[in-house]
């Protein structure tokens, strides 16, 4: 499907959305901290800083979409192996009592059955094997008895192996509140900063995420076409999403971070990707060369893979690119994220 040239122009709902992310980037109030020092003037200020610690953010939330992937996944792996359990404990409860019917009868009748005797033995196994060998107890009660003693160890392994998976599961939640930690404290000191900015200077960072804005309104993408249905799909399905904010952890559909953007856009077109931009970097065909990229492939960003988006053709991302941020499209030359290499979906 060839990309638009010029996107549609955005309405009320859109503008609003803009509006609202850049004055929460900016967070214009008057007041002025006093407790830290400004950062060095060699690195551009107060704005090199905030970018810094946006990026820091961003890199930090894809940490805990990994997190947050762990958990999920031994969530499930504990809710299967419980379920399991439970399952199995009724069936051996079923077989015990098939036995205790049998002893009952064979109490009445004057005697016990040495299989029962078996059931009863504090050294089952020592006497199965006798038993099996002296032909003390039939082939049905022997089958029973060690149908129990089978269901009896596959139980336990099981419950042994969800003891740890739930120990796997503390940890990982344990991760996963680390760094919702790590993410917000740089997020508070990027505002904290933005906080000892004048009127004029948070105005100047505004109108400079609102010029970003326009541009992406204005993008001329060419008509090249993409390498298959299913990336054209997914990549129309993100195209949809220009103007949501960017939030951290989010995966739509009215709010998203760089991976959940692209998952989720890929989600609509029926294909499973994995939800981590370091995952996504491996999750298709890896295209090395930006000139051989077409519009869906997957854009890998940063030398640590923290950042992803959608190549939209001629030189563009579409991307949920930072804090503060919406979803838009930019040069990818002009991001001030290394591009690494390109990622084509099936």
């Amino acid at each position: 499907m060839a990309s638009h040239r010029r996107p549609k122009q955005p309405g009320h709902a859109y503008t609003t959305v803009l509006t609202t992310a850049a004055a929460a980037a900016v967070a214009l109030t008057t007041q002025t901290a006093h407790a830290d020092p400004l950062p060095d003037p060699n690195k551009k200020g107060v704005k090199a800083e905030v970018d810094r610690l946006y990026e820091q953010a961003t890199q930090a939330t894809e940490k805990y979409n990994a997190a947050k992937e762990k958990q999920d996944r031994l969530q499930k792996q504990v809710g299967d192996l419980q379920d399991s359990v439970a399952l199995g404990q009724d069936e051996l409860n079923d077989l015990r009592d098939s036995l205790g019917t049998l002893a009952t009868a064979q109490y009445r009748s004057g005697g016990v059955d040495p299989s029962v005797q078996l059931f009863l033995s504090s050294d089952p196994d020592d006497y199965l094997a006798k038993a099996a060998v002296l032909d003390q107890i039939g082939s049905r009660q022997l089958n029973t008895l060690r149908k129990i003693q089978a269901k009896q160890r596959t139980l336990e392994q099981k419950r042994e192996e969800a003891s740890e998976k739930l120990g796997d599961l503390e940890d990982a939640r344990k991760e996963l509140k680390d760094k919702k930690k790590e993410i917000q404290a740089k997020l508070a000191k990027a505002q904290k900063l933005l906080n000892t900015l004048t009127a004029k200077e948070r105005a100047r960072i505004a109108a400079e995420e609102e010029r970003a804005n326009r541009a992406s309104q204005r993008v001329d993408l060419g008509s090249q076409a993409s390498a298959s249905q299913r990336a054209a799909a997914a990549f129309s399905a993100a195209k949809s999403r220009v103007g949501m904010p960017y939030v951290w952890g989010a995966t739509g559909p009215n709010s998203f971070d760089c991976s959940g953007l692209t998952s989720w856009a890929f989600a609509q077109a029926g294909v499973s990707i994995p939800r981590t931009s370091q995952a996504q970097a491996s999750a298709g065909t890896r295209i090395n060369s930006m000139g051989d990229l077409r519009p869906g492939d997957l854009v890998i960003m940063r030398t640590d893979l923290s950042h992803v988006g959608f190549y939209a053709g001629n030189g563009q991302i579409l991307h949920a690119p930072k804090p503060g941020a919406v979803v838009r499209y930019e040069a990818i030359s002009t991001s001030g994220m290394p591009f690494m290499w390109g990622v084509r979906i099936g």
